[in-house]
C-alpha cells in the first residue's frame, strides 16, 4: 500500500535528456541480438549495488534472451552508486576487464557532472562490444523494451 499515493514521480532526467540515452539504446542495439537496459532510482536498498542490480535484472527477466547477450546499467543516483550486470553469455566472452574499465568511464564522465554523457558512452560501447560478440542476424528482434526503467 502506497501512504503517499499524491507524491509524484521524480523526475531524474529531462525528457531531451532521457530521448538521448534512448537514442543510444536503440543505435547500440541497432547491429546486434544483444540488449542494454538502463535502471535508474534515488536510493540503492542494498549495501553493493551489483546485487541490486542482479536482483533487478532477474525481476526484468533479462536472462530470457536467446542468447543470454543482455546488459543491465543500474544507477542509484542520490546514493553515487552504480553497476553494470551482464548475463553471462556476453559477461563471459568480454572479461572482467572490460567490465570493470567501463565502471572506470562513466565514473569519469559522472565526476565531471556528465550524467548523461557517461551512459551514452558507456551504451556506445557495450553496442560495439555486442556487435562483435553477437552480431545482428536477420532473424534478431528487439527482445527487452529500449525504455529507461524509473524506481523511486
Amino acid at each position: 500500500m502506497d501512504l503517499f499515493p499524491f507524491k509524484k514521480k521524480r523526475e531524474f532526467f529531462t525528457a531531451e535528456q532521457q530521448q538521448r540515452i534512448v537514442e543510444a539504446i536503440k543505435k547500440a542495439e541497432k547491429n546486434t541480438s544483444g540488449e542494454v537496459r538502463i535502471f535508474i532510482e534515488g536510493k540503492c536498498k542494498y549495501v553493493d549495488p551489483v546485487d541490486r542490480a542482479k536482483e533487478i535484472f532477474f525481476n526484468l527477466k533479462m536472462e530470457n534472451t536467446k542468447d543470454r547477450n543482455a546488459v543491465l546499467l543500474y544507477l542509484a543516483l542520490d546514493d553515487h552508486q552504480l553497476a553494470l550486470f551482464a548475463d553471462e553469455g556476453i559477461y563471459q566472452r568480454l572479461g572482467a576487464e572490460y567490465w570493470n574499465k567501463e565502471v572506470k568511464k562513466i565514473i569519469s564522465a559522472f565526476t565531471k557532472d556528465d550524467y548523461t554523457g557517461g551512459i551514452c558512452l558507456v551504451i556506445e560501447d557495450l553496442g560495439e562490444a555486442l556487435q562483435v560478440e553477437f552480431p545482428y542476424e536477420r532473424s534478431d528482434k528487439n527482445e527487452l523494451p529500449d525504455e529507461i526503467i524509473f524506481g523511486h
